[in-house]
């Protein structure tokens, strides 16, 4: 590998001159800029990008950071902040926090020290204001934290109430929502969204409360459904909580949809892998991990957001879970 020595030999100048002209930094004359540049071209040489990033405090490298990888809603977001930096020379540091605020925070002492040239966080176990108070773009995907920080989230609570509503369409009567993590504003919104479908309509509701994770909710299942009898409807606040109490009902001789019918949130990939598919609400993954890449982009180079809030719509996907 060619080195920065060996270009400064080659081209009869100093190691310092050489790096003015690779950093663009500091007066160099039109005749050595142009020697050294002929040179650098001849050999091949190729810049230490660590050395440059250190240089410019910069180093065309994004961080991401998810709650959970095991999530499958998380992959195809993260799929979707990829693609999208590589078309415009990004690369992307994916950090797994486990929902755990001291890993968290590991990861983003560990951007700043690489000089991340912008964050986006899908977590929400910290203080807005550790985000903000960074000096880095920022973007919120998938959570709405510090009205300050640009967000990019779906129309949660829209989805929720047209989820109940499509339950108690197809004759539910005693219906109940599996809520996520109340300290999750995803989850928030979903399960106002529920109240406000169900209140005043003289069904009987009931709520409980599940991780979004498959082994948590298939435990809350098992307890769910020794406890509540004649359940006929259950809106899931996400895909793998969904998932769970489908397995555990199925278990136990509940006929889905027959005698109980449940939806989902997410419309992730996860849904159609599992029997009967699950009818669930689809947010657009792709294209809001797509918009949020492209709004902090803008942002690190140098334009200002139109709005703060980016919030896409959902529908509903009917599969075999519904009547």
């Amino acid at each position: 590998m060619v080195t920065i020595k060996e270009v400064a030999e080659e081209a009869g100048v100093s190691v310092a001159t050489v790096s003015r002209v690779i950093n663009q930094n500091g007066y160099v004359s039109e005749e050595t800029l142009e020697k050294v540049k002929s040179v650098i071209d001849k050999l091949n040489y190729k810049p230490n990008s660590i050395a440059r990033s250190l240089y410019h405090k910069t180093s065309n490298m994004i961080g991401l950071i998810i709650p959970d990888i095991t999530n499958p809603f998380f992959p195809e977001l993260a799929r979707a902040v990829e693609d999208v930096a590589m078309m415009y020379g990004f690369k992307v540091v994916l950090c797994n926090s486990d929902q755990n605020p001291e890993k968290e925070m590991k990861y983003l002492d560990l951007f700043k020290e690489k000089y991340v040239d912008g964050i986006i966080f899908t977590t929400q176990s910290q203080e807005s204001t550790v985000y903000s108070d960074l000096n880095v773009p920022i973007v919120a995907l998938d959570r709405i934290g510090d009205t300050t920080i640009p967000s990019v989230v779906s129309n949660n609570y829209k989805g929720a109430k047209k989820a109940t509503e499509l339950l108690l369409q197809k004759g539910v009567k005693n219906i109940a929502h599996i809520r996520g993590p109340k300290n999750i504003a995803p989850s928030e919104a979903r399960y106002h969204g529920f109240i406000d479908a169900v209140e005043g309509k003289g069904v009987n509701y009931t709520i409980s409360e599940a991780e979004f994770q498959l082994k948590d909710a298939e435990r809350k299942a098992e307890q769910f459904f020794e406890t509540h009898t004649g359940i006929d409807g259950i809106f899931c606040s996400n895909d793998t909580i969904a998932a769970g109490f489908l397995k555990v009902a199925l278990k136990k001789g509940i006929k889905v949809p027959e005698d109980l019918q449940i939806v989902g949130f997410d419309g992730s990939f996860f849904g159609e892998f599992i029997y009967p598919e699950l009818t669930t609400v689809s947010q657009p993954i792709y294209d809001m991990g797509a918009v949020a890449t492209r709004l902090l982009i803008k942002i690190i180079q140098g334009n200002q957001p139109e709005k703060l809030l980016y919030e896409m719509p959902t529908t509903i996907i009917e599969r075999g879970t519904t009547r």
